[in-house]
């Protein structure tokens, strides 16, 4: 018999290891105890029930019918322990009232969600609410989703996604923060405190996906990865970590294979590292169908033992595949799944029931803020959260900001007016009636210009057939070839009699989600190609990207004079473009990832080690002859409508023990003749020890906000927290004497330079 680890370990070995008090679950002692009571009165199905997450649409799982009349025959016999996919609080009351009223054990539901960056109003996607590089706006926006889930019924996001991503060929680096893993677990930190923040509203948020997901080969989406421990402890999980720390409430497991093992039945994963390590106390739902693919995986030998072998690695909830809610009973019968073992499963999610406040109040708030009301209330949230994500890549001859007394102002290509596309990918609840285009943003800030638009291209032959609307804007009908010339003439004809062209170009939102990989890193279709059309018509041009994988720009950027990348803004895209274009807001936003020149540079971070090189010669320091390594913009890069000066660097102490912390103070000025931000970046570099430590590290920032001529002290400090990391060689944690470099600035690039040391 294969027996379960403990599911509540008493010692958090990783936190101690770094210096921190262990994490704290969010679940209490009377949630666990209530839990206990009613496992006492559960029969072994209904513990099971509590263990399936069915869709709440049609979908082809062997053994569940998926419609409406199953649904309630399954909550009344105790089926369903979360229903996922549902956001119509009037259904979700409906449903809840079976599960009280006729269940025998009068069990609420937990209704879950892909809440990802908003419900009835959508923020900047998550890669780009990142580069604003302003937690405490990440966290307040989350808290707004969260708020307006809650009153629809909600209690549950899939959310936040933590993965780390250096390959941009991957659809979904559009839900995480990028590269680093100490800006992806600040962003962690403030995400899980946004949803779950409010005790007036009792919210779960979810860490996901556990791990590695974001090291797809190829950059592949469900396709395998393989990351070393060294790795996964000091790059992939650190924003795991954090969200762990934040008390969040659930994990989810991921699909993929992790070094031959897939995640979701990886006990090295959710066990040894989620569980005992980082001290975990919520619950793990598996990612769509995971366990039942465990069989598809080549790692279980049939269902059976795929619901085993999810069991024993410690996954709670089965999401969709309804693996647990077939296979389940028989392992019990056979003994080979004792029934401690299935409390120790239900448990945490009962506990969780308790503690969201699910058994005092299970309804969603039918009384309280419409649609209408809560777009209202935080739109100027979303505006200002859209302006502040922005960044702004060239501005050669201080082209931006536009002059407001323009006249003829053409925008062209294909996403200047796609409004429901602005919301972004994974905007399932957003309506695109609700959302401002960038030319309807720039008809309203520049009310005495004449603004024209034409998409001049298409990019609806770009576009998978497989994705047909299912999450995202139905494409349109292609055009004929007739219709296509007559298009790009237009654009031409519009461009050649206007005083400015704003390019729009990018990728349609669902081309930046799941299972919507990418081989080329190039502008889809033939907007490369209208892009120089337009350009060589000698017309000030300003190109407005809407993606979230970074593109090439290889071209553009020595021809194009003012680039800006504006992500999908949400909601309010079309207002925050125009405040930036006109000047009423400056940007500050700075990337989160390195930004390639073509596809052939991929993966390239900023975050390498010095690996080997022979002697000082030119002929030995590239590793490319037709391309340069370094990035076309580096981590951390992003310009202003003014200019500043970061200056005398100086440390705390040149040296200090072990357990020492050092402080790097820099003044900051405001060197240009506006008001604006500057994210003030360190960077740490370990010279030696008992592994090789990445070139540079990012160890701290802070955005600060200057008048023109403002000068400002910015300290950041470095501790053992900042200097720990897990050696490979000594299979630990370690926090050793070395010699340290640091480095302040506004990018990965930065020039200012101190260095410090530890003594033994």
């Amino acid at each position: 018999m294969i027996k379960l680890h403990a599911l509540l370990p008493s010692v958090v070995a990783l936190a101690l290891l770094a210096g921190q008090a262990p994490a704290q679950s969010a679940l209490t002692t009377d949630d666990l105890r209530r839990a206990d009571a009613l496992l006492a009165q559960m029969t072994p199905a209904e513990k099971i029930g509590q263990l399936n997450q069915p869709f709440y649409f049609k979908l082809p799982i062997a053994g569940f019918k998926a419609d409406p009349v199953s649904y309630e025959d399954h909550i009344r016999r105790g089926e369903i322990g979360s229903l996922l996919f549902l956001t119509d609080a009037a259904e979700i009351n409906r449903l809840q009232k079976i599960a009280l009223n006729e269940s025998r054990l009068h069990i609420p539901i937990l209704f879950g969600f892909d809440v990802i960056h908003g419900f009835d109003t959508e923020f900047p996607v998550p890669i780009g609410a990142a580069s604003s590089w302003d937690p405490e706006m990440v966290q307040r926006a989350q808290a707004m989703a969260a708020e307006e889930a809650w009153h629809a019924g909600l209690r549950w996001s899939f959310a936040p996604m933590v993965d780390i991503a250096r390959d941009p060929r991957w659809g979904r680096i559009s839900e995480g923060a990028g590269e680093d893993p100490f800006l992806g677990a600040a962003m962690a930190r403030a995400q899980v405190l946004g949803f779950q923040g409010s005790s007036e509203r009792p919210f779960l948020a979810t860490l996901k996906h556990f791990a590695g997901y974001g090291a797809a080969t190829g950059g592949r989406d469900y396709d395998a990865s393989y990351i070393s421990e060294e790795q996964l402890q000091n790059v992939y999980l650190p924003p795991f970590r954090a969200g762990v720390e934040a008390g969040a409430g659930s994990v989810m497991s991921a699909y993929m294979d992790l070094n031959d093992v897939p995640a979701s039945g990886n006990v090295h994963l959710l066990r040894e590292i989620l569980r005992e390590q980082m001290g975990f106390h919520g619950f793990v739902v598996s990612d769509a169908f995971a366990v039942g693919s465990l069989v598809t995986q080549g790692f279980a030998k049939d269902p059976a033992d795929a619901a085993q072998r999810g069991a024993i690695a410690g996954v709670n909830m089965d999401m969709g595949s309804a693996t647990y809610l077939n296979q389940m009973k028989a392992l019990l019968d056979k003994g080979q799944l004792p029934t401690s073992q299935l409390d120790d499963l239900a448990r945490p999610i009962l506990a969780t029931k308790y503690h969201l406040g699910l058994f005092d109040h299970p309804f969603s708030d039918a009384t309280g803020q419409t649609h209408s009301e809560m777009l209202a209330k935080h739109r100027p949230a979303a505006r200002l959260a859209a302006e502040r994500s922005a960044v702004l890549l060239r501005n050669e001859g201080h082209l931006l900001p536009l002059a407001k007394s323009t006249k003829r102002i053409a925008v062209i290509g294909p996403m200047g007016d796609r409004a429901e596309d602005m919301n972004g990918p994974w905007s399932l609840t957003a309506k695109g009636t609700d959302t401002v285009s960038v030319v309807a943003g720039l008809k309203t800030k520049f009310v005495g210009a004449n603004v024209r638009f034409a998409p001049g291209v298409q990019l609806i032959k770009e576009f998978p057939s497989s994705f047909d609307g299912m999450f995202g804007p139905k494409p349109e009908t292609p055009w004929s070839a007739e219709e296509a010339e007559k298009q790009w003439k237009a654009a031409l004809d519009l461009a050649r009699n206007s005083d400015v062209v704003v390019m729009t170009l990018g990728e349609l939102a669902a081309m930046d989600f799941e299972y919507s990989s990418r081989s080329s890193l190039q502008l889809p279709g033939r907007q490369q190609e209208l892009l120089q059309a337009v350009q060589a018509l000698g017309k000030p041009v300003v190109l407005l990207l809407f993606s979230t994988r970074p593109l090439d720009l290889a071209w553009a950027s020595s021809h194009v004079p003012a680039i800006m990348d504006c992500f999908f803004g949400g909601t309010e895209t079309g207002n925050a473009v125009a405040d930036l274009l006109a000047g009423d807001a400056v940007p500050g936003g700075k990337l989160t990832v390195s930004w390639p020149r073509n596809v052939g540079q991929v993966p390239v971070f900023y975050a390498h080690t010095a690996s080997h090189k022979p002697y000082d010669s030119p002929e030995f320091t590239s590793r490319y002859w037709d391309l340069p390594t370094s990035p076309l913009y580096p981590f951390g890069f992003g310009l202003s409508y003014s200019t500043f000066s970061i200056s005398n660097l100086r440390l705390s102490a040149k040296s200090s023990p072990v357990d020492g912390t050092t402080t790097a103070t820099v003044t900051v000025t405001n060197t240009g003749k506006v008001a604006a931000d500057e994210v003030v970046q360190l960077y740490l570099h370990q010279r030696y020890g008992s592994g090789s430590r990445p070139v540079r590290e990012l160890k701290g920032f802070r955005r600060v906000t200057l008048a023109p001529g403002q000068s400002q002290e910015v300290s950041l400090t470095v501790g053992p927290k900042e200097r720990t990391y897990f050696s490979a060689a000594k299979g630990s944690w370690v926090t050793e004497p070395s010699d340290f470099d640091v480095w302040v600035g506004d990018s990965s690039e930065a020039t200012l330079h101190e260095s410090f040391s530890v003594l033994p």
